[in-house]
């Protein structure tokens, strides 16, 4: 805290800033100024706070009073009330559903109750651009301790201890691969991280690295200390500008700081660290298409073997992990593998990082233990869903991953449990869907998004996937034919078994999981011609209720293709051959005289 009695840490990550946490910033320090309070109050522009949805936040410290919701308009009241006069506004706290009594502090939101926070661990508490602050948290500790206290091989065998997994999708033990690369014989080694997330509704990684540059750096080194190698490289997408600005700063200031270069700590190990922007492709989340872009070729994935511990970034030994992962090791270094170990199941140790989005009253970025049930996450840390509406389903995975249903809620959040239920980890993705959404279209949406972005090198996930997306066209057109069902199941396994890559593998998991627990879905789509959520266009039919029907004329003046005819006070009709389905009819009528099926 220094010479300042209060601390205000605002968020300053992408989601806040574009609801102009910095217009925000400026704001108050205007007003503090006016109150003579500027040098006993310090504005600190933290990353992520993880509460993304209600964003501009602010949480006030030593009290930890939780701000959300802020504007510029808000400051004035918030600095006279709560600053001056030691008065905390009620109005701009956290109200939880269904209550009217404010929630004063984070600690107390059910938002953060059941999280555990790891590789967040100086989320939202400290300036991403201060590499002080970052040290003032036990930054670099970790390092020191591993450059000047562990050989490279006590380094791999607590991260192997840890029982630390790959958390960029796969799961592979990450002291294992570590071992790998290491006994590989070639005298130059490299280490990636791969920052290249491309899943629909996944921030994780961008988060992490806008919250706590320094900590992948740190956990870079340890690794690159651990298997021997002396270059690596930060793989990170350009639509994370905010991101990348605050990883090349980190770069500069651990370069000053001598923890990166020639000779780090006057150890002897030297490692210098690379960015490399990535343009956006889907595929480069896949490693070798990922060190086939950082050599300037086309990012196509091979074959493996040989592995990229064998052969990879210029045919050298190249580990690869994903930010999350990185973020991981200097705790473990730090607090040891037993302490990890104790966290999480039997076979997924320690914590795992998810953006929860959808249909959920609490959207943003939490970090959970292990082998908490989806249903914590849904209604305690998600409080539940929107409008209060049924819960129907969950995509954890991305494209690669696939759909829970209700029935398993209560399943473990575990590598080997959504295996079973025939989702995967992913990267850490998870978008919730409700009673309104429809599964075959679902399907349909990420099928398309794989298809976009297939790299088209092998002829399974090139040509497999797109018939697969056609059949689901057709079915969501009401064109389907009751054999779509078992031709979609066969080729989505014919994929699995024959694609290239990892990408490939899993692309048809989003189809085989909405139809081994949604078939009713897709049977009523093919046999009734009928969309049980009513949201396939084409299947909808829209009609007017003439006992229900006032002549109010406002379905008349609203309808864009003038299908809704009638006079003024008297019963309207739709033509249904001007119907687009818009829905705009079912949206203004106040009597509910306008049906849909």
């Amino acid at each position: 805290m220094g010479r300042f009695r209060t601390n205000l840490l605002l968020c300053a990550s992408t989601g806040c800033v574009s609801n102009k946490s910095l217009e925000l910033k400026e704001a108050i320090e205007i007003e503090l100024k006016k109150h003579s309070l500027q040098n006993e109050i310090k504005i600190i522009l933290t990353g992520c706070n993880g509460f993304c949805a209600n964003g501009p936040i602010m949480v006030v410290q030593p009290e930890g009073i939780f701000y959300q919701f802020l504007t510029v308009d808000d400051v004035p009241h918030l600095v006279e009330e709560h600053f001056l006069k030691g008065r905390p506004v009620e109005k701009l706290m956290y109200i939880p559903p269904k209550k009217e009594t404010p929630v004063p502090k984070m600690s107390d939101i059910e938002f953060f109750k059941k999280q555990q926070l790891i590789a967040l661990s100086n989320r939202g508490s400290i300036d991403p651009e201060n590499i002080d602050e970052y040290i003032g948290k036990d930054g670099y500790r970790a390092m020191v301790k591993a450059l000047t206290a562990m050989t490279p091989e006590e380094v791999i065998e607590e991260i192997k201890s840890s029982g630390l997994r790959g958390r960029g999708g796969a799961g592979f033990p990450t002291g294992r691969k570590w071992e790998i690369c290491k006994n590989a014989r070639e005298d130059e080694k490299f280490i990636i991280c791969n920052a290249d997330e491309g899943d629909p509704g996944a921030f994780m990684d961008r988060s992490i690295v806008e919250s706590d540059p320094h900590c992948i750096l740190e956990g870079m080194v340890i690794g690159a200390y651990a298997i021997g190698a002396s270059a690596g490289f930060v793989y990170i997408r350009d639509e994370y500008p905010l991101a990348l600005k605050r990883l090349i700063h980190a770069i500069k200031q651990a370069k000053k700081y001598g923890l990166l270069g020639k000779d780090i700590l006057s150890t002897g190990f030297t490692f210098d660290i690379s960015v490399n922007r990535g343009a956006g492709a889907f595929v480069c989340g896949e490693e070798t298409s990922l060190i086939h872009s950082l050599e300037g070729n086309t990012p196509e994935p091979r074959t493996k073997p040989p592995f990229p511990a064998f052969s990879g970034y210029r045919q050298k030994p190249t580990n690869i992990n994903n930010v999350e992962t990185w973020a991981n090791v200097p705790r473990i270094i730090q607090h040891g593998a037993k302490w990890y170990s104790e966290i999480g199941t039997e076979t997924s140790k320690g914590t795992k990082v998810f953006s929860i989005v959808g249909k959920l009253k609490n959207t943003g970025l939490v970090e959970v233990p292990m082998g908490i049930t989806m249903r914590e996450i849904v209604f305690d840390i998600g409080g539940g869903i929107l409008k209060d509406k049924k819960f129907k389903a969950v995509q954890i995975g991305g494209p690669s991953g696939g759909c829970i249903p209700d029935h398993l809620l209560d399943t473990p959040i575990d590598y080997e449990s959504l295996t079973k239920a025939g989702a995967i980890m992913g990267s850490g993705g998870l978008i919730v869907m409700d009673e309104e959404t429809c599964m075959v279209e679902v399907a349909r949406y990420f099928l398309s998004f794989v298809q976009d972005e297939s790299c088209g090198k092998c002829p399974p996930c090139r040509e497999g996937t797109k018939h697969m997306l056609n059949i689901l066209t057709e079915i969501t057109e009401g064109r389907g034919k009751e054999e779509y069902i078992d031709l979609l199941q066969n080729m989505g396994m014919l994929i699995k078994e024959t694609a290239i890559c990892g990408l490939g593998n899993t692309s048809p998991n989003p189809v085989l999981t909405t139809i081994r627990y949604f078939r009713d879905e897709y049977e009523a789509h093919i046999k009734e011609k009928r969309c049980p959520a009513r949201t396939c266009k084409t299947l909808i039919h829209y009609s007017i209720l003439e006992d229900k029907c006032t002549g109010c004329h406002l379905c008349f003046k609203n309808c864009p293709t003038q299908a809704i005819t009638g006079e003024v006070k008297k019963a309207h009709f739709i033509t249904q051959q001007k119907c687009i389905k818009c829905g705009m009819c079912f949206d203004v009528c106040r009597f509910d005289a306008v049906r849909y099926e």
